[in-house]
Order: structure tokens, then sequence, then C-alpha cells
């Protein structure tokens, strides 16, 4: 719930104090920007016909609810990097289904500059997809499945 409760504060704040297509300078490589998404990451399907909305939050509805049941099977084993990434992307996920649902777009603000290239903006919610989508690719490659053994087969 703070994690929803953040994501979507920063974005009225963008939405209040910055206008649209507006920058606001951090330092060298980083700016606020307010710009809306219609699209999926990097604005896949941005300029799609409109039907990319609904498609996207019955997308996300459907990815939530899997996330939720998942979190429920597990909450009694511990793997808190399994269950930490999964609350992670289902925040990050939710934040960003609010946004759709409400708006038909999701407000995207922080921008990134490598050199003369902008990283596409991006959101809290966006950043606590990709920190989760990390803890997941951690906990499978490195933590679910595995047994510790003491004697080698």
């Amino acid at each position: 719930m703070v994690l929803i409760g953040v994501d979507q504060l920063t974005k009225w704040a963008i939405v209040q104090w910055v206008p649209l297509y507006g920058k606001v300078p951090l330092n060298t490589f980083i700016n606020l920007t307010h710009q809306q998404n219609t699209g999926a990451a990097f604005s896949f399907l941005a300029n799609a016909s409109g039907w990319q909305r609904w498609f996207f939050v019955a997308l996300g509805v459907i990815v939530s609810g899997v996330i939720l049941i998942w979190i429920w099977r597990i909450r009694r084993e511990g793997p808190w990097i399994l269950a930490a990434g999964l609350t992670l992307v289902l925040g990050g996920a939710i934040g960003n289904l609010i946004d759709r649902i409400r708006f038909g777009y999701v407000t995207d603000f922080i921008q990134v500059w490598f050199g003369s290239w902008p990283f596409p903006s991006f959101n809290v919610a966006d950043s606590a997809i990709s920190v989760g989508a990390a803890l997941l690719i951690i906990d499978a490659l490195f933590l679910s499945g595995r047994k510790d053994k003491t004697v080698p087969d």
C-alpha cells in the first residue's frame, strides 16, 4: 500500500507542478518531466488507436490476480526475496493500473540521459516493477529450488 501511495502522490505532484512535456533539470543527467504514456514499457503501442488502454487494464488485472495468488501460496514458506520481488511487481502494476483506468495513460516523470540519448521516462511504479523483476531473477537463478546439501550426491 505504501508503494502505491508514493507512486500516486509523486504522479499527482508532477501533474500539479510540471507542465505537460515540461522539464525540470535535477542535474546534468536527470530531469523531472511530465509525460503521458498510453502504451506499455518504452511506449510500446502508444500510437495504437485506443484499444491498448483496455488491453493493458485487462492484462494488469490478470497479472495482479496471479501474483496475489502466488503470494498467498508462498506466505508460510518464507522465501523473502521471492515475496519481496512479487510484492514490488504487484505494487507497481497496481500503481500503473490505477492511472490507466482513471486517465487512459500512465504519468511518467523521471528522465535519465546517457550523453545525448534519453532513456525512456519512467515513474515510481516502473522502478518498483524493475527492482521486483530483478529480485525474481535472483531468486530463480540462485535460491528457489536449491537445497543445502552437506554431502555431495
